[in-house]
This record gives C-alpha cells, sequence and structure tokens, in this order.
C-alpha cells in the first residue's frame, strides 16, 4: 500500500473481494470443510474463557502478530482507518467483506488484539495527542504493540467512578499510583489505557483523567489471578509511582469519564456481538448430549432443551438487531446490555441445564468423554456475569433507558451523570 496520504478512489466490494481473496490465497490455508459434530469423538473441551498454560501463549502471540503485520503491510490491517495512521478509509461494507472472507481461512488467533483494537484504539484516535496518535495508532494496527484496559479497581464495585488510583500532576508528567484488578492480558500488554484520579476534590465522575501508560515502565507490577477453573486469564496491576509525560494523557484534565465512556459502548459492543446468541456449537453439543444419555424421550428434558434453544434464538435475533444499528453508523446503545445479559443468561441455562443431565459426571472426573469437561463452562460462567458490567448494572440499564422505569436512589440519584454509570469492567 502507498504511504500518501491523498485518498484515491474507493474500490467497489467485488474489486475489493478480489484482492482480498488473493491476498489470503498467497498468504494462508483455506480451512477444509467443517465436520459435522459427533458425540465422542475430538476434543470435548467446553469452556467460558480460553485458558492457555504462558509458553502456549506466548508461541501464539507471536504468530498473531506476524499475521497483523502481513495484514497491515498489504494494506488490510485498519480497513476503515485513517489515511495518516495506516488505514485505507473503505466502508464497513468493505471490512465486513474482509471478515467474511478471512474466516473461511485458517490464520492465526486474533483474539490478543480484541481489546486493543477494539477498545483501547478506537479511544486513542478519539481523545489522544496527535503525539500518541502518530506512536501508537499504526503500531497498534499493525500488530507490533498490543493493548489493554485498566478500568476496575478492588474496592470500586460496580461503580467505575469510585476508583480511587490517583495520578499527580510533576511538571511535564504525571506520577500514577494505585491498583487496578481484572485486566485481561496485560502480562502480554506492551500499554495500557488507564483512568485515575487527579482530582479528589471535584464530584466523582468530574475528578478523572485518562492516560496511555507503558505496561513495561518501571513502578509497573503485574500478578496473574488463579481462577476456580485453574487457569489464570485475568490479572491484578499495581502502579508505584508510575511516570507518564503529559502528551500521554486522554483528553482534558478532570474529563477522564467521557474518555472511558468511549472505550466503554465500544467494550459493549465487542461483548454483545461475541456472546449475545447463546453458543449454538454449544447447543448442538448438548442436543447430542441428551441423545447419548438416552434422554430424548424424557418430557421433563425435552421441555427444558426447548427453553434452551428458544432463549438462544431469541438472543441471536436481538444480537443481530443490535449489531446491525452498529454498521448503519449509530452508536451502540442498550441493546448492547440486553445482548450481554443474554449472553450470560443463557451460559448459566446451559450449566443448570447440564448439571441435571450429568449429575455428579459433571463434578467428579471419571474420564469418560464429554462430562466432566463441562464443569469449565460452569466454573468459568460468574467470570462473565461481570465481564462488561455486572449483570445488576446490566439490568439498571435496561430497567431505566428501554423500560423508563425510576432510578435506584442513591448518592448520584440527582446527577447528570447518574445514568451513565457503568458496572465492573474486566479490561
Amino acid at each position: 500500500m502507498s504511504d500518501t496520504t491523498t485518498p484515491t478512489a474507493a474500490p467497489s466490494i467485488e474489486e475489493f473481494q478480489a484482492e482480498v481473496t488473493a491476498f489470503l490465497d498467497a498468504n494462508a490455508t483455506r480451512k477444509e470443510a467443517e465436520k459435522k459434530f459427533v458425540w465422542g469423538e475430538g476434543s470435548d473441551k467446553v469452556a467460558m474463557f480460553e485458558e492457555r498454560d504462558r509458553d502456549t501463549e506466548t508461541e501464539m502471540l507471536a504468530k498473531a502478530c506476524e499475521w497483523r503485520a502481513k495484514r497491515f503491510d498489504a494494506g488490510l490491517g485498519w480497513i476503515t482507518g485513517p489515511l495518516e495512521f495506516g488505514g485505507r478509509m473503505l466502508t464497513s461494507a468493505h471490512q465486513r467483506a474482509y471478515d467474511a472472507l478471512e474466516s473461511k481461512y485458517a490464520v492465526p488467533n486474533q483474539s490478543f488484539f480484541t481489546i486493543g483494537l477494539g477498545m483501547v484504539a478506537p479511544t486513542i484516535l478519539a481523545h489522544g495527542s496527535d503525539a500518541a496518535k502518530e506512536r501508537y495508532l499504526k503500531a497498534m494496527y499493525r500488530g507490533d504493540i498490543v493493548g489493554c484496559q485498566l478500568f476496575s479497581e478492588p474496592g470500586a464495585g460496580s461503580d467505575l467512578a469510585s476508583l480511587q488510583t490517583k495520578a499527580e500532576r510533576d511538571g511535564d508528567e504525571w506520577v500514577i499510583t494505585g491498583q487496578k484488578v481484572w485486566t485481561t492480558g496485560a502480562h502480554f500488554s506492551d500499554l495500557g489505557e488507564i483512568i485515575a484520579r487527579t482530582d479528589p476534590e471535584q464530584p466523582k465522575h468530574r475528578g478523572l483523567t485518562g492516560f496511555i501508560v507503558d505496561m513495561h515502565a518501571p513502578g509497573v507490577e503485574v500478578r496473574p489471578l488463579r481462577q476456580m477453573t485453574g487457569g489464570a486469564s485475568f490479572n491484578e496491576v499495581f502502579f508505584n509511582e508510575v511516570r507518564v509525560r503529559d502528551d500521554h494523557r486522554l483528553g482534558d484534565v478532570n474529563n477522564g469519564w467521557m474518555v472511558a465512556l468511549t472505550t466503554l459502548m465500544n467494550e459493549r459492543a465487542a461483548i454483545g456481538a461475541g456472546g449475545g446468541g447463546g453458543g449454538a456449537n454449544l447447543l448442538t453439543r448438548i442436543i447430542e448430549m441428551v441423545k447419548a444419555f438416552g434422554l430424548s424421550d424424557d418430557p421433563l428434558v425435552r421441555q427444558r432443551l426447548a427453553d434452551l434453544i428458544i432463549h438462544a434464538r431469541v438472543a441471536g435475533y436481538n444480537n443481530q438487531r443490535a449489531m446491525d444499528k452498529i454498521r448503519s453508523g449509530q452508536l451502540p446503545g442498550p441493546e448492547m446490555s440486553m445482548a450481554k445479559l443474554a449472553g450470560t443468561q443463557n451460559s448459566l441455562r446451559m450449566g443448570a441445564f447440564v448439571s441435571q443431565v450429568l449429575g455428579a459426571k459433571l463434578v467428579a472426573d471419571s474420564g469418560e468423554w464429554g462430562t466432566y469437561a463441562w464443569s469449565q463452562l460452569v466454573l468459568g460462567t460468574p467470570g462473565g456475569r461481570i465481564a462488561g458490567g455486572s449483570d445488576e448494572v446490566m439490568r439498571n440499564i435496561v430497567g431505566e433507558r428501554v423500560l423508563g422505569l425510576p432510578k435506584d436512589p442513591g448518592i448520584d440519584t440527582t446527577s447528570p451523570f447518574r445514568e451513565l454509570k457503568v458496572g465492573t469492567q474486566k479490561g
């Protein structure tokens, strides 16, 4: 792709598809036709969160970064992005066309970039200084660096604006001290988006400021959090007088709440898009489980299975409506809260159903295929109920902004910022 920042005529979708197909044919292998699921064959792994050992994860990340670099250098790394940062300034339709074609090829796992490109990079583009945009955006979309989100804190509960990590001005720098928790990917990230308190005298929503922080800087300590599934997908991060230059500030001083909202709207869209439908592959496994255990004619089992399928189908339709709204250029709204809530509720329903069918086989590893493996989903579901906003906060958003119910009483009730309260975030 040319380095010029002068836009050229956008290719038609057909022309673009031909360009993408040529790139993919030259650099990747087409997937084999997906085999029909057969009970007892292949892996029986079922989990809410993908958990890997550190060596495997490091190897996968290297391959993922290599693929992103190839895409970017071919002009396909940031299809809708600005020309000055290596983008193509094409439409969302072009992006969808690329995604549809790439899904037919075996390419390295790109989930390492979900938070950095889905949440952090759009915030840098919207609120970052010119120096920060120039330094980080191209590098992030090329896969040279990976980003994480540093919002949640141990004492803030579901009220992000109650965070206590502080940033104090020292000339042209800020000194950050505090702790963040539930940070996804902090252990392999190069930069993080952090919200810190810069004026404790201001109302809590107005005394916050956003920053870009170097995750390798002196004073940054990342510790893994062991989950009850046995894995460690998340981290707690400590900041001990970490210095950040002022040109790494996001937005105006004490306007960090609006910076956070930019990130959170993109986060809700990403989580809602990923989980609203309830998991068609899991439903297929559950249906085959019922058959394998000879329960196909049990009326109670059939009724509960039908309930699972209906809820998954309705959630899928709602999710499609929400994503169509975003693709038309509208901002994600309360539909994303509904999609996220439906996704976790469907996971709970699945866990309850397999618990009924499997009984003790769910908790005692007998070595039988397709039994104990479901414990990973059951144990991981509580984490999904917190990620992207707790279920309780999602219900408040739907109740207040969709159904028009009165706001919950509280110290923020009369504040114009009250309805913007968000849930605990897994960064």
